[in-house]
Parts: C-alpha cells; sequence; structure tokens
C-alpha cells in the first residue's frame, strides 16, 4: 500500500466518522421537544452572529492594534499570552456565576476561584519574559540573516528571461 492510499483511507474513515457522528447528534437532537429544538436552533444562531459581528473583528482590531505598539520579538510571547488570558477568562465565566453552587452542598464550589484564575494569569504572563529570553538565546535565525543584509548581498542570480 502506498502512502497516498493510507491517506485516502484514513481520510475516507475520518470522514465516515464524522458523518456518523453528525447523524448521531441529529438523532439525540430529533428526540427533544420542537421548543428545545428551536432554543437550540437560535442559541447556536446567535453564537455564529455574535462570533462573525462581534468577537472576531474585535479580535482583529486588538491585533492589528497590538502589533503597531508591540513591535519585534515581544510580539509572539505577548499574542500568546493574550489568547490564555482570554481562554482562562472565559472558562472562569461558569465559576464565577455559581450555577452549581447550593448552600445545603459546600464541596460543590469549594475553592478560592478567583485566587486560582489570579495564579493561572500570573503564570501565563510570567512566561512572557522568559519565552522572550529564551528566544534572544537561541541561534540566530536564517530570516535574521537575510534581514541583515542588502540587496549587493545576492550572488550568482541566473539572468532574467
Amino acid at each position: 500500500m502506498t502512502a497516498v492510499t493510507g491517506l485516502r483511507i484514513s481520510r475516507g474513515l475520518l470522514g465516515a466518522a464524522g458523518i456518523a457522528a453528525g447523524l448521531y447528534g441529529g438523532w439525540l437532537l430529533w428526540a427533544n421537544p420542537l421548543e428545545v429544538i428551536i432554543r437550540i436552533a437560535v442559541w447556536a444562531g446567535v453564537g455564529v452572529i455574535v462570533h462573525d459581528f462581534v468577537f472576531a473583528p474585535l479580535c482583529a482590531v486588538i491585533g492589528v492594534a497590538g502589533r503597531r505598539v508591540i513591535r519585534g520579538r515581544w510580539w509572539t510571547p505577548v499574542s500568546v499570552a493574550g489568547l490564555f488570558t482570554v481562554v482562562l477568562l472565559l472558562l472562569a465565566v461558569p465559576v464565577y456565576t455559581r450555577p452549581g453552587a447550593n448552600p445545603t452542598n459546600p464541596t460543590v464550589v469549594d475553592r478560592n476561584y478567583p485566587l486560582g484564575l489570579t495564579i493561572a494569569l500570573a503564570i501565563v504572563w510570567a512566561c512572557v519574559p522568559v519565552a522572550y529570553l529564551v528566544g534572544r538565546l537561541l541561534p540566530v535565525r536564517e530570516d535574521q540573516v537575510v534581514e541583515q543584509e542588502s540587496a549587493e548581498h545576492v550572488d550568482g542570480q541566473p539572468p532574467a528571461l
């Protein structure tokens, strides 16, 4: 069996698994009353609209503005830390709204979640200078060598046709 055949088989199997999972999800959805199906459809539609018209443009604007403010090697670690911060904050929303909190069962939400979030964010942002320093200590990359050369450094180019 060639590599191309193996790739085609694996793609076919993954496609079949995806179709099977979609059909199973549709079957589970169909078992619900019509009101629940409508609520799910509205929720999914609103999620798509909020993503496309609020979240994605906001991310693009923040990315462009951040790129203008943060230059050089700092950009990558700061942008990754920013992404991790957004993910951690989104993961913390259910804990701060405390949907499972119950006065008769204090073990449900039993931790100091604000402290845990603060520590996690501190660790993420403490990694920014570490990543910057590691990037500075690594050997010079090809892009940096090319950026330091001028147009006169071009050797032995064939004539243009």
